[in-house]
């Protein structure tokens, strides 16, 4: 009965993909058995040829079976037929050693399986472990005392301790358990302050593994990755976080064991709280001697640029292209500044951010497009770019350097643009006759009146000219003196950088009752940097919280001003990365921010 359903599936429903594959455990335990079967999914194949295990001992196999299976999605049916072929091996010693693929004989070719890598761990140490019996004796424990923390932890592991600013960390809680898991809830893990934090994505479901740990064996799951990046120097702990625990232990009711015991025991599930171990990071500081185009960055870095054309006309957009590839804090790499002609117009850069995190870091490319157009004909160069980082290979500073290019800008066909730069050529067009009427004299009666007195004899005629002439002078002045205003745009600039600096703090104050975080820090540094530009005269590429404090302090602006500016900018800095603080400390930077401007603008005088 069931070779004729075999039959009847193979004729009438699809089959699925077909494989050869071997399947084991990745991770035994020494003295302990285990399976290996190699896998024939819709296939038949014939002589089958299993390799040597020399590091491994058959107790049984090969044993063989034959499964078939029927799916019925959305009206189509598919079916599958697995042949297995399956050994109980046992190590004959510790260590890594793997296990070479099996062959098979399918329609005269041959086809082999995937090879297998397998772990053999230690047994438990007697010292280590106060019962040798197995999982009896793990269940009184668990049962009869509080949960030993031998049986049951969480670590927190660090892949470096001592790093440079900047430098990857890969941080990752993990639990290890000899005790049956059922839940785990309620979990804390600790903030990663003076870090920006990017999270390792997890699997959907978890990975269960094996590890020997103190001369112990236990199963172990990874609960949570994260790649750390180290703001500062100095000294940075990494607290304790906190996770409940549901463990199933076994109830066993003061009777001695018997072979019954298996099937009247009864289960509880017994809550425990875990926390994880503090960690301390050792941060050291860039090297002495960084070059005056560093980024604050570690790790590795290369860098190309491509120019969408050298030869153009006037008034047509060009478009400059850096592409930064490399491993390490790629977020946080700064835009580089390139300095265009300065009769060009130039845009806001666009960057392209494609990033990836591992847990080898963070690995990207950042690709940077810069859209100027020329105004005027001419001969332009573009000088090259020079971006430095720390190299964690060679301990030392970088510096990446893209092509320098020269452009060749003709003139624009646009007539008025022409005329602008000095290249003008007035259009002329001829003169055409386009057509001759001929008044005809009248004839026939005429009416005559009397002549009518003269506009200019009357005594208001010479006001008529006088009055908007003097209108056109009073108006002349104040454009003249409006226009010479709205030229003077570093005047412009500081006086309204004030009015700018208000728009954004009402917009991070529209953040602030959102409870958006990320946003309100985003504009109240938006607000502190912009006002600074636009107040002393100095572009946003070229700010530094050095130039800043100096040409403040130029303009006698208080040190206790200065200093509370320096702090806003240094907690935004931080906080756009760090975890999460409470309403009330923004509230309080709100305040504080506000405060600070009105300081500086009542003392800055410009």
């Amino acid at each position: 009965m069931g070779l004729c359903l075999l039959l009847m599936s193979a004729w009438s429903l699809k089959a699925q993909e077909a494989s050869f594959r071997a399947e084991a455990p990745s991770k035994v335990v020494m003295g302990q058995q285990f399976q290996l079967s190699y896998v024939f999914a819709n296939m038949d194949p014939k002589d089958f040829r299993a390799p040597e295990f020399e590091d491994f001992e058959v107790l049984f196999g090969p044993s063989t079976s034959v499964s078939s299976s029927t799916q019925i999605i959305q009206g189509k049916r598919t079916s599958s037929v697995e042949r297995r072929y399956t050994y109980y091996l046992a190590p004959k010693k510790e260590g890594t050693f793997t296990i070479p693929a099996a062959s098979a004989t399918l329609k005269k070719d041959k086809i082999s399986s995937n090879t297998l890598s397998i772990t053999v761990l230690p047994q438990d140490n007697p010292a280590n472990n106060q019962s040798q019996s197995s999982g009896a004796a793990s269940s009184q424990s668990a049962s009869s005392t509080a949960l030993s923390s031998e049986n049951l932890f969480i670590r927190a592991i660090a892949s470096k301790t001592k790093v440079y600013e900047q430098e990857a960390i890969v941080l990752t809680y993990k639990l290890y358990t000899r005790l049956d898991v059922a839940g785990l809830s309620n979990v804390k893990f600790p903030e990663y302050k003076g870090f920006m934090v990017q999270e390792i994505e997890a699997p959907a479901e978890a990975q269960w593994d094996m590890e020997n740990y103190k001369g112990l064996n236990y199963r172990t799951v990874v609960l949570k990755q994260n790649v750390l990046f180290p703001q500062q120097q100095g000294t940075l702990n990494i607290e304790s976080g906190s996770f409940d625990v549901v463990v199933r232990v076994r109830n066993q009711a003061g009777r001695s064991r018997s072979i019954f015991d298996d099937f009247f025991d009864t289960y509880q599930d017994v809550n425990k709280t875990l926390t994880s171990n503090p960690i301390s990071i050792q941060v050291e500081a860039f090297p002495f001697g960084k070059p005056a185009s560093f980024h604050p960055f570690s790790g590795s870095l290369s860098m190309t640029s491509s120019i969408s054309a050298t030869s153009l006309k006037a008034d047509e957009a060009l478009t400059l292209t850096l592409t930064l590839k490399g491993n390490g804090n790629m977020k946080m790499l700064k835009t580089p500044d390139i300095k265009f002609p300065a009769d060009f117009d130039v845009y806001d850069p666009k960057a392209n951010n494609q990033f990836k995190t591992t847990t080898k870091g963070v690995s990207g490319s950042k690709t940077i497009e810069y859209l100027v157009i020329p105004r005027y004909a001419g001969q332009f160069d573009i000088p090259a770019v020079e971006v430095s980082y720390f190299d964690l290979e060679s301990k030392s500073y970088k510096t990446l350097r893209s092509e320098a290019y020269h452009l060749d800008v003709a003139r624009s066909d646009n007539a008025e643009s022409a005329m602008i730069s000095g290249n003008y050529t007035a259009a002329k067009e001829n003169v055409r006759v386009l057509g001759q009427d001929i008044r005809y004299i009248k004839t026939g009666d005429l009416s005559l009146k009397p002549s009518p007195v003269y506009i200019y004899a009357a005594a208001w005629f010479p006001w008529a000219f006088i009055l908007p002439f003097c209108l056109f002078v009073v108006i002349l002045l104040l454009y003249r003196k409006q226009i010479k205003a709205n030229a003077d745009l570093v005047r412009q600039r500081t006086r309204k950088a004030n009015k700018v600096a208000v728009k954004r703090l009402k917009r991070a104050a529209g953040y602030l009752k959102q409870n958006d975080r990320a946003h309100f820090y985003e504009e109240v540094l938006k607000a502190l940097w912009g006002y600074t530009s636009d107040k002393l005269n100095i572009p946003l590429s070229a700010l530094s919280k050095d130039n800043v404090d100096a040409e403040l302090a130029r303009c006698q602006v208080s040190e206790e001003v200065r200093k509370a500016y320096m702090d806003i900018l240094e907690i935004c800095e931080f906080e756009q990365y760090a975890p999460g603080q409470a309403n009330q400390t923004m509230d309080d930077l709100y305040a504080k921010t506000t405060d600070v401007m009105d300081k500086m603008e009542s003392t800055i005088k410009k």
